[in-house]
């Protein structure tokens, strides 16, 4: 199994050379080769230990050029922060609608079973090599605080996480400022999460950085975060014993949902993909107007979704154009320097047979936090509640399943005042409070960026 660009990039790289890099050399995502059919029964698969079906779906993607022990090990972590008293977190809410709950990792959040599962991998691959790595994210909350606690004390890595500064939950901001760990750095940036987003690409492809030594990221833009969340589509589909279930994702940079149509793709028994979005819409309107605009990101209670340039949309770009790198690489060039580019009503049109979309107000979130609470004994946080609005909106009688991304006690105040009453926490988040934070507050400016990576980084 190697892996190609959706800019053009064709030296192909194995799945080591994937996760080190992060980013192709000309800007791009990788993904693969060509798609893999799967040898094993792919049904039968989806329906037992979640462990093992793990483990096949990364030795199908090349995962294993790291060696069976570090498949493994990547697999029992994700399984142990997927599962629910040892079964899938499948509940059902009413006939043909259910809410997947991926929330069951140490940091609260659906983040937790890629991020578990990339530490071993990343640390196999890096002793394979004999070198270091220098990896650097963008966080709108969730991403953030999983990398932190996945990478925390690594001998092998140094983590830098740029937040958005005030734009995180105060639970959020916590779990990844509280960690102490000399490999780890905070940055909290003046801005929002696409500038955030911004200085991450660029140091990815900065030239002092990348001939200093490896650098790369544990955003879904790197290949090896975004397969670790396959896994979680096939057997909610098979718990939930329905035929071709849609599932109604709630969606920031595109990434949970990019993972699903993956699954989709290898033949998996995944139905319709509905990607629900906040006020920062620009996937939305990108697929329903054949418009697509970075504006300024606004700040809503589903914090990390406040996207308004999902960079996993650039995958799914290159799907739909028939994995054309020239029209791709074109889009997005435009996109980066003028920050709006228009469709094709070709190119429109094959999104749409891929994924729908639709925009949940914030009014709409709070009233749908509270219809979870009273119709099914639910409490959820913001975004599941996007993605269950956008549900109940289109449910018919076909099965749906939502995803619930995040435990509600992250989002304690937006909760609480649609409630009435704050959601209960548990003691990983209510330890947090009183610990020592360690935060770096910068500009949002790439020259500063690397400044800052530099100074952190001894081995540059």
């Amino acid at each position: 199994m190697n892996y190609i660009g959706t800019r053009g990039f064709k030296e192909p790289r194995n799945f080591a050379g994937a996760l080190l890099d992060g980013l192709t050399p000309d800007g791009g995502l990788y993904v693969p080769e060509s798609w893999p059919v799967p040898a094993f029964d792919l049904k039968e698969a989806s329906a037992g230990g979640y462990g093992d079906l793990t483990e096949s779906l990364l030795n199908l993607f090349g995962v294993n050029v790291l060696g069976e022990h570090a498949v493994k090990a990547a697999a029992a972590k994700t399984e142990a922060a997927f599962l629910r008293n040892g079964e899938v977190p499948l509940t059902k809410l009413e006939d043909n609608l259910w809410i997947l709950e991926l929330y069951h990792g140490p940091t609260l959040a659906f983040k937790d079973m890629a991020m578990q599962m990339m530490a071993p991998l990343t640390d196999a691959a890096l002793a394979q090599r004999g070198e270091k790595l220098t990896l650097v994210t963008a966080t709108s909350g969730d991403t953030g605080a999983a990398a932190v606690r996945a990478f925390a004390g690594s001998e092998h890595v140094k983590l830098i996480v740029f937040h958005p500064l005030g734009r995180v939950s105060p639970v959020q901001r916590l779990q990844m400022t509280t960690v102490e760990a000399e490999n780890v750095l905070n940055v909290g940036v003046e801005g929002d999460f696409d500038d955030c987003q911004k200085i991450v690409k660029a140091l990815l492809t900065e030239p002092s950085l990348k001939t200093a030594g490896l650098i790369s990221s544990v955003n879904s833009i790197n290949w090896g975060r975004l397969l670790g969340q396959v896994p979680y589509y096939l057997a909610a589909a098979a718990k939930s014993g329905a035929d071709k279930p849609e599932f109604v994702v709630p969606t920031g940079n595109f990434g949970d949902a990019f993972a699903g149509w993956v699954g989709r793709k290898i033949g998996g028994n995944v139905g319709h993909l509905h990607a629900a979005v906040n006020r920062n819409d620009a996937l939305n309107q990108a697929i329903n107007t054949g418009r697509y605009v970075r504006r300024q990101a606004v700040e809503t209670a589903s914090v990390s979704m406040d996207v308004q340039a999902p960079s996993n949309f650039e995958r799914l770009v290159f799907e739909a154009s028939g994995r054309n790198a020239e029209t791709t690489k074109a889009m997005f060039d435009t996109f980066g320097q003028t920050g709006a580019v228009t469709l094709s009503p070709e190119l429109q049109n094959a999104l749409k047979g891929e994924v729908s979309a639709s925009t949940v107000s914030e009014e709409t979130t709070k009233a749908t936090i509270k219809l979870a609470y009273e119709k099914y004994g639910q409490v959820i946080c913001p975004h599941t509640a996007v993605a269950l609005a956008a549900a109940l909106e289109r449910k018919g009688d076909a099965p749906q399943i939502v995803l619930s991304t995040a435990h509600p006690a992250k989002f304690p105040a937006f909760v609480t005042e649609a409630l009435g009453f704050e959601p209960k926490a548990p003691d990983a988040i209510t330890d947090l409070y009183g610990l020592t934070e360690t935060l770096t507050e910068a500009p949002a400016d790439v020259a500063a960026a690397v400044t800052t990576v530099k100074s952190f980084i001894e081995w540059l």
